[in-house]
């Protein structure tokens, strides 16, 4: 297990659509292993595998000590009224900005050994559930921003001392 560094906003891996894991991949594990580590720093909710420069179909997850994975994900459900709500990025680090996204979100997918995988929740896993997914397809979450708001944030974002 390491812990990896975090791709950023302008690396072009973070705009690409990941493929999904094939069964037996003898690279999953090492991927499942690297993003349980680096997700377990304090502040951080969730991590897509493009985020540590891998272009597979995984995520981790961190939410209230619930610490897990899922391989081959697909967002199968989200429910309620879409609100806004202040989201945040690793890959965009030091911001936050106004979101729409559903209070509840159900994904499934596999483990390691190809066991059906199913995470649901309201509230930030909810919300985590959805950033992950749109991640691993290659959006990231200032994309999905309303226009004035998307405007300021790339501006903001544009001045960081990272980019």
């Amino acid at each position: 297990m390491a812990e990896r560094a975090i791709r950023l906003f302008g690396d072009p891996v973070l705009r690409s659509a990941c493929d999904p894991v094939r069964a037996g991949d003898p690279r999953a594990a090492q991927l499942v292993a690297d993003l349980l580590e680096t997700v377990q720093i304090p502040g951080r909710a969730g991590l897509a595998a493009n985020q540590i420069g891998v272009g597979m179909r995984a995520f981790s997850y961190n939410i209230d000590g619930d610490i897990g994975y899922v391989i081959n994900p697909v967002l199968v459900e989200v429910s309620g009224e879409a609100e806004l709500v202040d989201e945040g990025c690793l890959s965009v680090p030091g911001f936050y900005f106004p979101r729409r996204r559903h209070p509840f979100a159900r994904v499934t997918g596999v483990d390691l050994d190809g066991n059906p995988v199913e995470v649901s929740g309201e509230g930030l896993m909810a919300q985590a559930l959805q950033h992950e997914v749109d991640h691993l397809d290659g959006h990231l979450y200032i994309e999905g921003l309303e226009p004035e708001t998307k405007k300021e944030a790339m501006r903001l974002i544009r001045m960081a001392p990272w980019y």
